[in-house]
């Protein structure tokens, strides 16, 4: 009897915990494909990360040309090694920093090997053999019979190296490797030997960052014999610069040991790099993947989706992934940080420093979705920025490493700031902001910091700012690219107003209210496009809306197709200027029906992803098709979104249509998947488009939640019968911010057929 009072006691606690235990947490990681992007021109790669982490140890197979851009390419079939710092989906190069690689036998370091990608030492691997998760990866490593893997934590990474039995293992740590070999250039290598066990170094590197700074330190499980490989190359103009920087490793290995090796970096010197290895104490590596893969699902959970096509799960979660890719951790461990004005600073408790800012991409959707799923992170991305600007004097346009690049057009770090302050946000200096706003609108012919040189200086002041003020537009026959600038300056401008107005500038307001009404110096009415003009206010000729010359003509990345439409706080105007909104219909109908054919010697390659003469794959064109729900025609951009959604984006290597650049191609899809879009950031307001899901919940800071529901959704049930917010009728295709983060459900009546639901009447 007692013994049946005790399991019946015991089976009620059971019950009562089961009643108490909370729901069973979902596992996002496994839909996550980190392959996507690293074929075709996506320029991902697979490597051992996690969210917004400083180190991104991860495989390279080639070390030239553009597809070297992340140094992965998954058509390749040979590894030179592991390096730990990587850029995500960029179309420019650097990094690269601190290869190594496991050998068994004699370490080749010299040599022809006939491929100028692969490097003596490299292997042969296959993608048979090959993992990747978040936060995880391994390969093995046919040459030399050895399989790798690699996790990471924020600021330092985790290698563990299975060897055969061997009395001649070791690794190759190569510090004068780095990617792009031809543009990138060493000018300071040092290696030293601490112990029988532990290496540390510094590299100094003239790049597309045009001065990095990486120390490291490498801490060996196994303790080995050293030597160091140092020398010098004599340069054409007499000088001498860095040559080989390797050290070689040697030491015994029984059949299937494992040796594990942890890396270490820092922007600021060799004790920052010391610190910042304590994120991994001991040798755990199966705790440290594990730590890493919970840090991606804590992301990952931010957004749920319902659906039986698990292929859609793993596009959906493989974007929201790389979404979380850059900007990264650029603060060590004990808050330093290398400034833009190549001095140390300690970053205020709490508000660490990030870099990697490719502005001229991510001010489009990535920051946009941020300000939804995690504001508290795009907050300390805007608190960077404006650190930056008080460290070097700009904010940045395209920052990278602690270096201003002068990259890309505009200046969309204003952007990012009106449309977060237009949201709510209230945790920076808003004052602050709009003065370093006003700083990048400006022409000054004094360089932001001291140490900047005269061309990059020219890049981040360029004349055509001047010629913005002065002119009212920029001359074509004086400064290249000069309608893309004119447009993305007047929409820049036009944020700046916005924000001056919420702080009650009136001025300032009113003075930039002006200046985002340039873009109409650019329309041509004879043609129908945004055209060059030069200094004496004529049109240029020839004129081919078609055609393209990389960087060296009126547009950037693009052609007159593409860029006619960059008016994203004034549709309305733009359409007024074509002739109103019928013919403004037209003509937004021919661009997705236009030949896709493209013209010139030098046609850009980032013009991608085309339907008609609309160009996905690349930045310009990403808020093109919520035009028709402006212009009252919102089941065009149904079946549009729905097109490009389905064509574009892909569960493979080869499954972006452009490159990533640091998450905005994945941005976007993540929002137009779960079924809205921001097509003008400063505008709090969300279009709404195709959802894709048959429910998605968005899981909002405070505990509220935003659900989408799609009520009879299919691939052929794509359009828009009815919509409900929060169960009341809605009739436009429309919803605030506000009325997300307050949590709430939008509920979308899907049908086969176009409807007239949020036309205009």
């Amino acid at each position: 009897m007692k013994r049946k009072l005790i399991l019946q006691t015991l089976a009620i606690a059971m019950a009562l915990a089961g009643c108490n235990a909370g729901p069973e947490e979902k596992d996002y990681t496994r839909y996550v494909n980190p392959f996507i992007g690293t074929g075709g021109h996506g320029h991902t790669y697979p490597g051992a990360i996690v969210p917004n982490g400083m180190i991104h140890p991860s495989p390279d197979t080639r070390i030239y040309e553009w597809d070297a851009s992340a140094g992965y390419y998954y058509p390749d079939s040979t590894l030179n090694g592991f390096s730990h710092t990587h850029l995500s989906g960029t179309g420019c190069s650097d990094y690269g920093d601190v290869l190594l690689m496991p050998t068994v036998g004699e370490q080749c370091v010299d040599g022809d090997t006939g491929n100028r990608q692969i490097l003596p030492y490299a292997s042969p691997f296959s993608h048979e053999k090959e993992t990747a998760a978040p936060g995880y990866y391994s390969v093995f490593l046919d040459r030399y019979g050895v399989k790798a893997e690699l996790t990471a934590t924020k600021r330092a990474a985790l290698h563990r190296y299975t060897f055969p039995e061997s009395d001649d293992a070791g690794f190759i740590l190569d510090l004068d490797y780095c990617i792009q070999f031809l543009s990138q250039k060493n000018r300071k290598l040092s290696l030293v030997i601490v112990n029988d066990s532990t290496l540390c170094g510094y590299k100094h590197t003239s790049g597309w960052a045009w001065k990095q700074d990486v120390y490291f330190r490498a801490v060996f499980s196994k303790p080995f014999a050293c030597t160091l490989l140092s020398d010098s190359v004599l340069q054409k103009n007499g000088k001498f610069a860095p040559g080989r920087c390797k050290a070689l490793l040697k030491f015994k290995t029984g059949k299937d040991e494992q040796v594990m090796v942890k890396v270490a970096l820092s922007a600021v010197d060799a004790e920052g790099a010391r610190k910042n290895l304590s994120e991994i104490p001991g040798w755990d590596f199966e705790q440290t993947k594990r730590n890493a893969s919970q840090a991606w699902n804590d992301y990952l959970s931010k957004i749920e989706v319902h659906t039986d096509n698990e292929e859609q799960k793993r596009i959906f979660y493989s974007a929201l992934y790389h979404t979380a890719v850059s900007p990264c951790l650029f603060t060590d461990a004990d808050g330093r940080y290398r400034g833009l004005d190549r001095k140390i600073h300690t970053a205020p408790e709490g508000k660490p420093m990030y870099t990697v800012f490719s502005l001229w991409d991510t001010f489009r959707a990535l920051h946009p979705l941020l300000t939804i799923i995690d504001p508290a992170q795009n907050s300390l991305y805007i608190q960077t920025l404006l650190q930056q600007y008080q460290d070097g004097g700009m904010l940045p346009m395209w920052e990278l490493a602690g270096n201003y690049t002068g990259t890309m057009i505009g200046y969309h770090a204003v952007s990012v700031i009106a449309d977060a302050y237009m949201k709510g946000d209230r945790s920076f200096d808003a004052q602050l902001a709009l003065r370093a706003c006003r700083r990048s609108a400006e022409y000054d012919t004094l360089p932001p910091v001291a140490t900047t040189r005269y061309l990059l200086h020219n890049a981040l002041m360029p004349m055509s700012k001047h010629y913005k003020n002065t002119l009212g537009y920029i001359p074509c026959d004086k400064e290249l690219e000069s309608v893309a600038k004119g447009l993305e300056y007047a929409y820049n401008d036009w944020c700046i107003s916005v924000l001056a107005e919420a702080l009650g500038d009136t001025s300032a307001h009113q003075l930039y209210v002006r200046r985002g009404q340039l873009y109409r110096q650019y329309f041509d009415k004879d043609t129908g496009f945004m055209r060059g003009k030069d200094s004496h206010g004529k049109w240029r000729t020839p004129f081919n809306p078609s055609a393209s010359n990389h960087r060296n003509d009126d547009y950037c990345e693009g052609t007159a197709w593409q860029w006619t439409w960059f008016v994203p706080h004034d549709i309305e105007g733009l359409a007024s200027l074509t002739g109103g909104r019928e013919a403004f219909l037209a003509k937004l109908d021919s661009l997705f029906t236009a030949d896709s054919s493209l013209h010139g010697d030098q046609v850009s390659a980032d013009i991608s992803g085309l339907i008609g003469q609309y160009a996905h794959g690349n930045e310009p064109s990403h808020h093109i098709i919520y035009m028709y729900n402006m212009m009252g025609q919102p089941w065009k951009a149904q079946e549009l979104l729905d097109e490009v959604m389905r064509t574009q984006y892909f569960d493979a290597p080869d499954g972006l249509s452009g490159n990533e650049d640091c998450g905005q191609m994945s941005a976007w899809y993540v929002l137009n998947a779960l079924g809205f879009y921001q097509p003008c950031p400063g505008t709090p307001t969300y279009s709404i488009g195709r959802p894709l899901f048959n429910e998605a919940t968005i899981h909002l800071p405070g505990g509220k939640k935003f659900v989408i529901k799609a009520v009879g959704n299919s691939p052929e049930n794509k359009y828009i019968q009815s919509a409900a917010l929060n169960g009341h009728p809605l009739d436009i295709p429309f919803f605030t911010h506000q009325t997300l983060a307050d949590g709430g459900t939008l509920e979308l009546v899907m049908t086969d057929k176009p409807t007239r639901w949020g036309a205009a009447e």
